[in-house]
């Protein structure tokens, strides 16, 4: 499982012109699945962001209740070292990445957080006015 996540002063996820998702300051989660993902990979990763200290004053979401928008991205998983296009053998297809995008989801909800979310497996458009900019990769 693979996390871009990014301090923001506002993000907001749109499809067809219409918000699914929309927060003020927080963090912006891009999350990608592979196929080796499970429930242990999920709770790491949800406890993870939801404690981690990239906030201003280095205070962490579960600090100050700093929303989270979380976007699915299975490009994380995009392998451009031979040739010219992207193979995205390593991301888990939709049927076995989905779930595991709402358990994500639902975790981090259950460990307090105001979750925004994209619409999984849309063409979306991401807006965000980055803090900083602070962006930071994980990884499980």
């Amino acid at each position: 499982m693979r996390a871009v996540v990014q301090r923001v002063l506002s993000a907001r996820v749109t499809v067809d012109d219409e918000a699914t998702g929309e927060i003020g300051t927080g963090l912006l989660v891009y999350l990608g699945i592979t196929h080796t993902d499970g429930p242990a990979e999920v709770t790491w990763m949800s406890r993870k962001v939801w404690d981690l200290r990239i906030l201003r004053d280095e205070r962490s979401a579960s600090d100050v209740g700093a929303p989270i928008l979380v976007v699915s991205q299975f490009t994380l998983y995009g392998d451009a070292r031979k040739g010219r296009r992207p193979t995205w053998q390593a991301a888990a297809p939709g049927e076995v990445s989905e779930p595991l995008y709402a358990s994500y989801c639902a975790e981090l909800r259950q460990l307090g957080a105001r979750v925004e979310e994209g619409l999984f497996g849309a063409g979306m458009r991401v807006e965000s006015v980055n803090d900083g900019p602070f962006t930071v990769l994980l990884e499980r």
